[in-house]
Protein backbone atom coordinates (compact mmCIF):
# COMPACT_ATOMS: atom_id res chain seq x y z
CA UNK A 1 0.00 0.00 0.00
CA UNK A 2 1.20 3.28 -0.66
CA UNK A 3 2.12 5.89 2.18
CA UNK A 4 1.58 8.99 1.30
CA UNK A 5 4.50 11.48 0.78
CA UNK A 6 5.41 14.43 2.94
CA UNK A 7 3.80 16.70 0.58
CA UNK A 8 0.43 14.77 0.21
CA UNK A 9 0.51 15.07 4.07
CA UNK A 10 1.45 18.59 4.14
CA UNK A 11 -1.67 19.46 1.54
CA UNK A 12 -4.05 17.60 3.83
CA UNK A 13 -2.83 19.37 7.12
CA UNK A 14 -3.12 22.16 5.18
CA UNK A 15 -6.61 21.23 3.56
CA UNK A 16 -7.94 20.41 7.40
CA UNK A 17 -7.40 24.22 7.72
CA UNK A 18 -8.79 25.52 4.83
CA UNK A 19 -11.42 23.49 3.44
CA UNK A 20 -11.73 20.49 6.44
CA UNK A 21 -15.12 19.15 3.92
CA UNK A 22 -12.39 18.28 1.29
CA UNK A 23 -9.80 16.25 3.00
CA UNK A 24 -11.32 12.80 2.76
CA UNK A 25 -12.44 13.61 -1.00
CA UNK A 26 -8.52 15.09 -1.57
CA UNK A 27 -6.99 11.42 -0.36
CA UNK A 28 -9.73 9.30 -2.35
CA UNK A 29 -8.13 11.65 -5.29
CA UNK A 30 -4.45 10.80 -4.51
CA UNK A 31 -4.26 7.21 -6.14
CA UNK A 32 -5.57 8.64 -9.57
CA UNK A 33 -3.60 11.87 -9.81
CA UNK A 34 -0.60 9.90 -9.03
CA UNK A 35 -1.70 7.61 -12.04
CA UNK A 36 -2.78 10.46 -14.14
CA UNK A 37 1.42 12.12 -13.59
CA UNK A 38 2.90 8.77 -13.66
CA UNK A 39 1.38 8.33 -17.16
CA UNK A 40 2.92 11.64 -18.45
CA UNK A 41 6.23 10.53 -16.98
CA UNK A 42 6.31 7.14 -18.61
CA UNK A 43 5.31 9.29 -22.05
CA UNK A 44 8.27 11.13 -21.66
CA UNK A 45 10.62 8.00 -20.32
CA UNK A 46 9.54 5.99 -23.51
CA UNK A 47 9.83 8.63 -26.13
CA UNK A 48 12.30 11.12 -25.25
CA UNK A 49 16.16 11.09 -26.10
CA UNK A 50 17.37 10.80 -22.73
CA UNK A 51 20.72 10.11 -22.03
CA UNK A 52 20.34 7.72 -19.57
CA UNK A 53 18.40 4.97 -21.20
CA UNK A 54 20.22 3.09 -23.68
CA UNK A 55 17.86 1.14 -25.30
CA UNK A 56 13.84 0.52 -25.82
CA UNK A 57 12.11 -2.81 -26.40
CA UNK A 58 9.26 -3.35 -27.31
CA UNK A 59 7.36 -6.46 -26.48
CA UNK A 60 4.04 -8.24 -26.94
CA UNK A 61 2.51 -6.79 -23.98
CA UNK A 62 4.84 -4.21 -22.88
CA UNK A 63 7.42 -2.08 -23.08
CA UNK A 64 11.02 -2.45 -21.41
CA UNK A 65 13.87 0.43 -21.06
CA UNK A 66 17.27 -0.33 -20.41
CA UNK A 67 19.04 2.18 -18.25
CA UNK A 68 22.69 2.98 -19.23
CA UNK A 69 23.64 1.99 -15.70
CA UNK A 70 22.25 -1.59 -16.24
CA UNK A 71 18.90 -1.70 -15.08
CA UNK A 72 15.69 -2.28 -16.27
CA UNK A 73 12.40 -0.35 -15.88
CA UNK A 74 9.13 -1.88 -17.33
CA UNK A 75 5.68 -0.62 -18.07
CA UNK A 76 2.91 -0.53 -20.58
CA UNK A 77 3.25 0.32 -24.01
CA UNK A 78 2.91 4.10 -24.74
CA UNK A 79 0.77 5.98 -27.00
CA UNK A 80 2.34 9.32 -26.92
CA UNK A 81 -1.08 10.92 -27.95
CA UNK A 82 -3.13 9.64 -25.07
CA UNK A 83 -4.56 11.52 -22.54
CA UNK A 84 -5.92 8.61 -20.23
CA UNK A 85 -4.13 7.90 -17.32
CA UNK A 86 -3.31 3.98 -18.03
CA UNK A 87 -0.19 3.92 -16.15
CA UNK A 88 -1.16 2.58 -12.16
CA UNK A 89 2.62 1.44 -11.71
CA UNK A 90 6.24 0.54 -13.27
CA UNK A 91 9.16 -2.15 -11.86
CA UNK A 92 12.36 -0.76 -11.92
CA UNK A 93 14.54 -4.20 -11.53
CA UNK A 94 11.15 -5.75 -10.31
CA UNK A 95 9.99 -3.44 -7.67
CA UNK A 96 7.09 -1.75 -8.44
CA UNK A 97 6.16 2.04 -8.36
CA UNK A 98 2.98 3.98 -8.41
CA UNK A 99 4.48 7.43 -6.81
CA UNK A 100 6.20 8.93 -9.88
CA UNK A 101 8.23 11.24 -7.56
CA UNK A 102 9.69 8.20 -5.49
CA UNK A 103 10.73 6.62 -8.88
CA UNK A 104 12.05 9.62 -10.17
CA UNK A 105 14.13 9.78 -6.80
CA UNK A 106 15.42 6.42 -6.73
CA UNK A 107 16.59 6.76 -10.78
CA UNK A 108 18.90 8.92 -9.14
CA UNK A 109 19.89 10.82 -12.48
CA UNK A 110 21.20 14.39 -12.17
CA UNK A 111 18.61 16.80 -11.11
CA UNK A 112 16.18 13.89 -10.11
CA UNK A 113 16.07 15.16 -6.47
CA UNK A 114 14.42 18.76 -7.35
CA UNK A 115 12.41 17.18 -10.23
CA UNK A 116 10.86 14.65 -7.83
CA UNK A 117 10.04 17.41 -5.54
CA UNK A 118 8.11 18.66 -8.51
CA UNK A 119 6.06 15.57 -9.53
CA UNK A 120 5.09 15.47 -5.73
CA UNK A 121 3.46 18.85 -6.20
CA UNK A 122 2.07 17.87 -9.36
CA UNK A 123 0.65 14.96 -8.05
CA UNK A 124 -0.68 15.96 -4.62
CA UNK A 125 -2.15 19.41 -6.70
CA UNK A 126 -3.93 17.65 -8.96
CA UNK A 127 -5.83 15.49 -6.24
CA UNK A 128 -6.31 18.68 -4.15
CA UNK A 129 -7.98 19.66 -7.91
CA UNK A 130 -9.99 17.11 -8.69
CA UNK A 131 -11.49 16.83 -5.05
CA UNK A 132 -12.78 20.62 -5.45
CA UNK A 133 -13.98 20.18 -9.64
CA UNK A 134 -17.60 21.30 -10.19
CA UNK A 135 -20.50 18.85 -10.38
CA UNK A 136 -22.37 18.80 -13.36
CA UNK A 137 -20.80 20.98 -14.91
CA UNK A 138 -22.79 23.48 -17.14
CA UNK A 139 -22.70 21.74 -20.75
CA UNK A 140 -22.13 25.77 -21.82
CA UNK A 141 -20.25 28.25 -19.79
CA UNK A 142 -21.80 32.17 -20.53
CA UNK A 143 -18.51 33.58 -19.32
CA UNK A 144 -15.36 33.02 -20.96
CA UNK A 145 -13.51 32.53 -17.92
CA UNK A 146 -16.10 29.57 -16.69
CA UNK A 147 -14.51 27.66 -19.73
CA UNK A 148 -10.97 27.76 -18.13
CA UNK A 149 -12.28 27.14 -14.80
CA UNK A 150 -12.89 23.30 -16.47
CA UNK A 151 -9.55 22.76 -17.38
CA UNK A 152 -9.15 20.79 -13.65
CA UNK A 153 -6.08 18.21 -14.94
CA UNK A 154 -3.26 21.40 -16.34
CA UNK A 155 -1.41 19.92 -19.13
CA UNK A 156 -2.21 17.13 -20.77
CA UNK A 157 1.18 15.78 -21.68
CA UNK A 158 3.60 17.44 -18.86
CA UNK A 159 4.36 15.31 -15.84
CA UNK A 160 4.24 18.66 -13.86
CA UNK A 161 0.72 19.45 -15.04
CA UNK A 162 -0.46 20.67 -11.55
CA UNK A 163 3.52 21.68 -9.95
CA UNK A 164 2.77 24.82 -7.53
CA UNK A 165 5.58 24.60 -5.62
CA UNK A 166 5.50 27.63 -3.12
CA UNK A 167 2.15 27.78 -2.61
CA UNK A 168 -0.32 26.36 0.38
CA UNK A 169 -3.65 24.56 -0.08
CA UNK A 170 -5.03 27.71 0.88
CA UNK A 171 -3.38 29.52 -1.98
CA UNK A 172 -4.47 27.57 -4.41
CA UNK A 173 -7.96 27.49 -3.44
CA UNK A 174 -7.73 31.10 -3.47
CA UNK A 175 -5.98 31.76 -7.29
CA UNK A 176 -6.27 28.48 -9.09
CA UNK A 177 -8.61 28.78 -11.75
CA UNK A 178 -10.52 25.21 -11.24
CA UNK A 179 -10.85 26.25 -7.52
CA UNK A 180 -13.60 29.40 -8.82
CA UNK A 181 -12.26 31.64 -7.41
CA UNK A 182 -11.96 35.23 -7.48
CA UNK A 183 -8.86 37.64 -6.99
CA UNK A 184 -8.39 41.10 -5.87
CA UNK A 185 -5.53 42.19 -8.00
CA UNK A 186 -3.28 45.05 -6.36
CA UNK A 187 -1.50 47.59 -7.94
CA UNK A 188 1.96 49.36 -6.78
CA UNK A 189 2.70 52.95 -7.99
CA UNK A 190 5.78 53.78 -10.39
CA UNK A 191 7.09 56.83 -11.41
CA UNK A 192 6.30 57.02 -14.82
CA UNK A 193 9.94 57.93 -16.00
CA UNK A 194 11.17 54.34 -14.18
CA UNK A 195 8.62 52.36 -16.39
CA UNK A 196 9.12 51.22 -19.89
CA UNK A 197 5.92 51.84 -21.43
CA UNK A 198 4.39 50.59 -24.77
CA UNK A 199 0.32 51.45 -26.00
CA UNK A 200 -2.70 52.66 -24.03
CA UNK A 201 -2.43 52.76 -20.19
CA UNK A 202 -6.14 53.63 -18.78
CA UNK A 203 -6.69 56.52 -16.93
CA UNK A 204 -7.88 53.91 -13.75
CA UNK A 205 -4.24 53.08 -13.53
CA UNK A 206 -2.62 56.27 -13.69
CA UNK A 207 -2.22 58.44 -10.31
CA UNK A 208 -0.73 61.93 -11.54
CA UNK A 209 3.20 61.12 -12.40
CA UNK A 210 3.11 57.89 -11.52
CA UNK A 211 1.91 54.51 -13.33
CA UNK A 212 -0.37 51.44 -11.05
CA UNK A 213 1.01 48.14 -12.31
CA UNK A 214 -1.61 44.94 -11.65
CA UNK A 215 -0.09 42.71 -9.41
CA UNK A 216 -1.27 39.27 -8.20
CA UNK A 217 -1.40 39.46 -4.48
CA UNK A 218 0.59 36.09 -4.91
CA UNK A 219 3.60 38.01 -5.61
CA UNK A 220 2.83 40.64 -3.25
CA UNK A 221 3.39 38.16 -0.56
CA UNK A 222 5.77 36.20 -1.58
CA UNK A 223 7.92 38.60 -4.14
CA UNK A 224 7.09 41.73 -3.38
CA UNK A 225 6.87 41.45 -0.03
CA UNK A 226 4.09 43.57 0.42
CA UNK A 227 5.14 46.52 -1.04
CA UNK A 228 3.55 49.18 -1.02
CA UNK A 229 0.80 47.54 -3.64
CA UNK A 230 -3.05 48.89 -2.54
CA UNK A 231 -6.65 46.91 -3.59
CA UNK A 232 -7.40 47.80 -7.56
CA UNK A 233 -10.37 45.40 -9.09
CA UNK A 234 -11.99 41.70 -8.77
CA UNK A 235 -10.65 39.24 -11.47
CA UNK A 236 -11.30 35.63 -12.12
CA UNK A 237 -7.70 33.40 -12.79
CA UNK A 238 -7.46 31.69 -16.37
CA UNK A 239 -5.39 28.42 -17.03
CA UNK A 240 -2.19 30.15 -16.85
CA UNK A 241 -3.30 31.44 -13.37
CA UNK A 242 -1.26 34.79 -13.80
CA UNK A 243 -3.38 36.23 -16.43
CA UNK A 244 -7.23 36.96 -15.36
CA UNK A 245 -10.29 38.26 -16.91
CA UNK A 246 -11.69 41.68 -15.31
CA UNK A 247 -15.27 41.67 -15.62
CA UNK A 248 -17.04 43.66 -18.97
CA UNK A 249 -12.63 44.17 -19.54
CA UNK A 250 -9.92 43.39 -20.11
CA UNK A 251 -7.36 40.49 -19.46
CA UNK A 252 -4.52 41.29 -17.17
CA UNK A 253 -1.14 39.40 -17.26
CA UNK A 254 0.37 39.86 -13.94
CA UNK A 255 4.13 38.81 -13.25
CA UNK A 256 4.02 35.99 -11.09
CA UNK A 257 7.90 34.42 -10.30
CA UNK A 258 7.23 31.19 -9.23
CA UNK A 259 7.89 28.13 -11.07
CA UNK A 260 4.46 26.70 -12.88
CA UNK A 261 4.55 23.52 -14.94
CA UNK A 262 8.33 24.18 -16.32
CA UNK A 263 9.18 27.80 -16.05
CA UNK A 264 8.93 31.15 -13.80
CA UNK A 265 6.28 33.41 -14.87
CA UNK A 266 7.78 36.71 -14.97
CA UNK A 267 7.41 38.92 -17.42
CA UNK A 268 10.62 39.89 -19.70
CA UNK A 269 11.26 43.78 -19.99
CA UNK A 270 11.91 42.40 -24.02
CA UNK A 271 8.08 41.09 -24.15
CA UNK A 272 7.11 44.32 -23.05
CA UNK A 273 9.39 46.16 -25.68
CA UNK A 274 8.09 43.97 -28.23
CA UNK A 275 4.27 43.66 -27.07
CA UNK A 276 2.62 46.71 -29.52
CA UNK A 277 5.07 45.96 -32.62
CA UNK A 278 3.78 42.03 -32.55
CA UNK A 279 0.28 42.71 -32.00
CA UNK A 280 0.27 45.24 -34.75
CA UNK A 281 2.36 42.77 -36.88
CA UNK A 282 -0.09 39.95 -35.86
CA UNK A 283 -3.29 41.29 -36.25
CA UNK A 284 -2.47 42.84 -39.91
CA UNK A 285 -1.26 38.99 -41.04
CA UNK A 286 -4.16 37.47 -39.17
CA UNK A 287 -6.03 39.17 -41.74
CA UNK A 288 -4.55 37.07 -45.02
CA UNK A 289 -6.47 34.09 -43.39
CA UNK A 290 -10.26 34.78 -44.58
CA UNK A 291 -11.54 35.43 -41.19
CA UNK A 292 -10.18 32.16 -40.18
CA UNK A 293 -8.06 33.64 -37.25
CA UNK A 294 -8.50 36.51 -34.84
CA UNK A 295 -5.51 37.86 -32.59
CA UNK A 296 -6.59 39.38 -29.60
CA UNK A 297 -5.01 42.77 -29.40
CA UNK A 298 -2.49 43.87 -26.85
CA UNK A 299 -4.05 46.89 -25.24
CA UNK A 300 -0.78 48.25 -23.02
CA UNK A 301 2.51 46.97 -21.54
CA UNK A 302 4.80 48.36 -18.99
CA UNK A 303 7.08 47.43 -16.71
CA UNK A 304 9.19 49.09 -13.71
CA UNK A 305 12.31 47.96 -14.84
CA UNK A 306 11.99 43.67 -13.23
CA UNK A 307 10.75 40.99 -14.79
CA UNK A 308 8.67 40.94 -11.02
CA UNK A 309 6.86 43.76 -11.57
CA UNK A 310 5.18 43.95 -15.00
CA UNK A 311 1.40 43.35 -16.54
CA UNK A 312 0.30 43.75 -20.14
CA UNK A 313 -3.26 44.20 -21.04
CA UNK A 314 -4.73 42.17 -23.80
CA UNK A 315 -8.00 42.25 -25.23
CA UNK A 316 -10.54 39.84 -24.35
CA UNK A 317 -11.48 36.81 -26.98
CA UNK A 318 -14.89 37.56 -25.76
CA UNK A 319 -14.95 40.43 -28.00
CA UNK A 320 -14.42 37.85 -31.64
CA UNK A 321 -17.56 36.22 -30.50
CA UNK A 322 -20.97 36.81 -32.57
CA UNK A 323 -24.14 36.69 -30.25
CA UNK A 324 -25.22 32.73 -29.78
CA UNK A 325 -21.37 31.83 -30.61
CA UNK A 326 -18.33 30.53 -27.91
CA UNK A 327 -14.85 30.89 -27.46
CA UNK A 328 -12.85 28.87 -25.49
CA UNK A 329 -9.95 27.55 -25.49
CA UNK A 330 -8.75 24.60 -27.21
CA UNK A 331 -8.20 22.71 -23.90
CA UNK A 332 -11.39 22.73 -22.71
CA UNK A 333 -12.85 20.90 -25.58
CA UNK A 334 -11.86 17.68 -23.70
CA UNK A 335 -13.83 19.04 -20.82
CA UNK A 336 -16.96 19.86 -23.47
CA UNK A 337 -20.29 17.82 -24.74
CA UNK A 338 -19.56 18.35 -27.78
CA UNK A 339 -21.91 16.95 -31.21
CA UNK A 340 -21.57 13.75 -31.37
CA UNK A 341 -20.54 13.87 -35.30
CA UNK A 342 -17.42 11.25 -36.51
CA UNK A 343 -16.52 14.16 -38.85
CA UNK A 344 -16.36 17.05 -35.79
CA UNK A 345 -12.60 16.14 -34.70
CA UNK A 346 -11.69 16.24 -38.75
CA UNK A 347 -13.07 19.99 -39.13
CA UNK A 348 -11.69 21.21 -35.89
CA UNK A 349 -8.37 19.84 -37.23
CA UNK A 350 -8.39 20.57 -41.01
CA UNK A 351 -9.38 23.86 -39.46
CA UNK A 352 -6.14 24.52 -37.13
CA UNK A 353 -4.28 23.07 -39.78
CA UNK A 354 -5.15 25.77 -42.62
CA UNK A 355 -4.95 27.96 -39.87
CA UNK A 356 -1.33 27.15 -38.45
CA UNK A 357 0.16 26.20 -42.16
CA UNK A 358 -0.86 29.54 -43.75
CA UNK A 359 0.67 31.62 -41.39
CA UNK A 360 3.62 29.55 -41.27
CA UNK A 361 3.84 29.73 -45.02
CA UNK A 362 4.02 33.73 -44.41
CA UNK A 363 6.46 33.36 -42.18
CA UNK A 364 4.95 33.15 -38.56
CA UNK A 365 4.80 30.19 -36.55
CA UNK A 366 2.41 30.40 -34.19
CA UNK A 367 3.12 28.26 -30.30
CA UNK A 368 -0.86 26.98 -30.92
CA UNK A 369 -1.42 24.94 -27.62
CA UNK A 370 -4.05 24.46 -26.48
CA UNK A 371 -4.16 27.58 -24.32
CA UNK A 372 -2.90 29.39 -26.07
CA UNK A 373 -5.47 28.60 -29.18
CA UNK A 374 -8.95 28.97 -28.50
CA UNK A 375 -11.98 28.13 -30.78
CA UNK A 376 -15.39 30.40 -31.70
CA UNK A 377 -18.21 27.33 -31.83
CA UNK A 378 -21.43 27.81 -33.27
CA UNK A 379 -24.57 27.62 -31.17
CA UNK A 380 -24.30 24.25 -32.25
CA UNK A 381 -20.87 23.59 -32.09
CA UNK A 382 -18.95 23.82 -35.04
CA UNK A 383 -15.89 25.02 -34.56
CA UNK A 384 -15.92 28.56 -37.10
CA UNK A 385 -12.95 30.48 -36.60
CA UNK A 386 -9.52 30.62 -34.10
CA UNK A 387 -8.35 32.61 -31.87
CA UNK A 388 -4.93 33.03 -30.62
CA UNK A 389 -3.82 35.55 -27.78
CA UNK A 390 -0.07 35.64 -26.04
CA UNK A 391 1.98 36.68 -28.72
CA UNK A 392 5.14 36.66 -26.46
CA UNK A 393 6.32 33.26 -27.65
CA UNK A 394 6.07 32.61 -31.73
CA UNK A 395 8.51 32.68 -34.35
CA UNK A 396 9.05 35.17 -37.18
CA UNK A 397 10.54 34.14 -40.68
CA UNK A 398 11.61 37.66 -41.87
CA UNK A 399 13.12 35.40 -45.42
CA UNK A 400 9.35 33.76 -45.66
CA UNK A 401 8.13 37.12 -44.84
CA UNK A 402 10.33 38.47 -47.63
CA UNK A 403 8.90 36.02 -50.31
CA UNK A 404 5.46 36.95 -49.64
CA UNK A 405 6.08 40.65 -50.29
CA UNK A 406 5.23 41.17 -46.02
CA UNK A 407 8.05 43.75 -44.11
CA UNK A 408 9.18 42.02 -41.03
CA UNK A 409 8.56 43.97 -37.52
CA UNK A 410 11.38 46.07 -36.09
CA UNK A 411 12.72 42.88 -34.04
CA UNK A 412 15.14 41.40 -32.88
CA UNK A 413 16.07 38.60 -30.71
CA UNK A 414 14.52 35.04 -30.08
CA UNK A 415 11.44 35.67 -31.84
CA UNK A 416 13.49 36.07 -34.85
CA UNK A 417 14.62 32.83 -37.08
CA UNK A 418 14.51 31.41 -40.54
CA UNK A 419 15.33 27.79 -39.43
CA UNK A 420 13.16 25.99 -40.69
CA UNK A 421 13.27 23.12 -38.22
CA UNK A 422 13.35 25.78 -34.99
CA UNK A 423 9.45 27.25 -37.48
CA UNK A 424 8.17 24.13 -37.71
CA UNK A 425 8.95 22.21 -34.45
CA UNK A 426 7.16 25.40 -32.63
CA UNK A 427 4.37 25.03 -34.62
CA UNK A 428 3.87 21.08 -35.38
CA UNK A 429 5.29 20.67 -31.67
CA UNK A 430 2.56 22.73 -30.06
CA UNK A 431 -0.54 22.44 -32.16
CA UNK A 432 0.13 19.00 -33.12
CA UNK A 433 1.61 16.84 -30.49
CA UNK A 434 -0.29 19.83 -28.06
CA UNK A 435 -3.79 21.24 -29.14
CA UNK A 436 -4.76 18.25 -31.66
CA UNK A 437 -3.31 15.61 -29.39
CA UNK A 438 -4.84 16.79 -26.43
CA UNK A 439 -8.33 17.23 -27.99
CA UNK A 440 -8.20 13.68 -30.17
CA UNK A 441 -7.11 12.17 -26.67
CA UNK A 442 -5.41 8.97 -28.28
CA UNK A 443 -3.00 8.88 -31.37
CA UNK A 444 -5.73 6.41 -33.35
CA UNK A 445 -8.14 9.45 -33.30
CA UNK A 446 -5.09 11.94 -33.73
CA UNK A 447 -4.76 9.78 -37.15
CA UNK A 448 -8.14 9.52 -38.49
CA UNK A 449 -8.62 13.43 -38.06
CA UNK A 450 -5.52 14.43 -39.61
CA UNK A 451 -5.94 11.42 -42.11
CA UNK A 452 -9.62 13.13 -42.84
CA UNK A 453 -7.93 16.49 -42.48
CA UNK A 454 -5.26 16.38 -45.00
CA UNK A 455 -6.81 15.88 -47.89
CA UNK A 456 -8.41 19.45 -48.19
CA UNK A 457 -5.18 21.19 -47.59
CA UNK A 458 -2.63 22.54 -50.47
CA UNK A 459 0.46 20.87 -50.29
CA UNK A 460 3.31 22.42 -49.19
CA UNK A 461 7.00 21.30 -47.95
CA UNK A 462 5.60 22.16 -44.33
CA UNK A 463 2.81 19.55 -44.68
CA UNK A 464 4.95 17.26 -46.55
CA UNK A 465 7.52 17.24 -43.46
CA UNK A 466 4.54 16.62 -41.07
CA UNK A 467 3.17 13.98 -42.64
CA UNK A 468 6.03 12.33 -43.85
CA UNK A 469 8.22 12.46 -40.25
CA UNK A 470 7.94 12.13 -36.79
CA UNK A 471 5.77 14.84 -34.85
CA UNK A 472 8.35 17.31 -32.94
CA UNK A 473 7.18 17.51 -29.24
CA UNK A 474 9.15 19.47 -26.64
CA UNK A 475 11.52 17.13 -24.57
CA UNK A 476 9.50 18.32 -21.04
CA UNK A 477 11.48 15.62 -18.97
CA UNK A 478 14.87 16.09 -20.31
CA UNK A 479 14.23 19.80 -19.95
CA UNK A 480 13.83 19.41 -16.41
CA UNK A 481 16.52 17.40 -15.73
CA UNK A 482 19.38 19.26 -18.08
CA UNK A 483 18.64 22.64 -16.53
CA UNK A 484 21.88 24.09 -17.48
CA UNK A 485 21.14 23.45 -21.36
CA UNK A 486 19.41 26.85 -22.20
CA UNK A 487 16.05 26.95 -24.42
CA UNK A 488 13.87 24.40 -25.54
CA UNK A 489 15.20 20.47 -26.30
CA UNK A 490 13.05 18.47 -28.33
CA UNK A 491 11.46 14.41 -28.79
CA UNK A 492 10.98 13.15 -32.32
CA UNK A 493 7.51 11.21 -31.79
CA UNK A 494 5.71 8.49 -33.89
CA UNK A 495 3.84 9.69 -36.49
CA UNK A 496 0.76 8.64 -36.04
CA UNK A 497 -0.36 8.78 -39.73
CA UNK A 498 2.36 6.01 -39.71
CA UNK A 499 1.00 3.94 -36.97
CA UNK A 500 -0.92 0.54 -37.32
CA UNK A 501 -4.34 0.74 -36.15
Amino acid sequence: MHRPSPIENRIAAELAEARPELVDRYRAELPGARAAVLTRLWRALAHEPLPWVARRVRGAHSLALRLADGRALHGPHADPYTTDAYVTAVRLDGVPYDDPALLMTDLGWPHSAGFAAELGHSAASLALSRADREFPAKEWPDRDWEWEQRVVDGHPFHPNCRSRPGFSAAEQLAYGPEHRPVVRLETVPVAAGECLLTGDWPDELRDGERLLIPVHPWQTAHVLKGGTGGPWRDAHPLMSLRTLALPGGPHVKTALSARLTSSVRDISTYSIDAAMTLSSFATDLASRTDGLLHITRTLGAATAGSPDLAAVLRESPEACAAPGERVLPVAALATTALPESPSWLADFTRLALTVGLRLLELGVALEAHGQNLLVVLSGTGAPLRLVYRDLADIRLSPARLARHGIAAPDLTGRLVTDDETTLRRKLFGSLVAGALAGTAGSGPALATALEAAVRDLPTTPDLSVLLEGPVPAKALTLMRLSPEIPGDQWAALPNPLAEPR
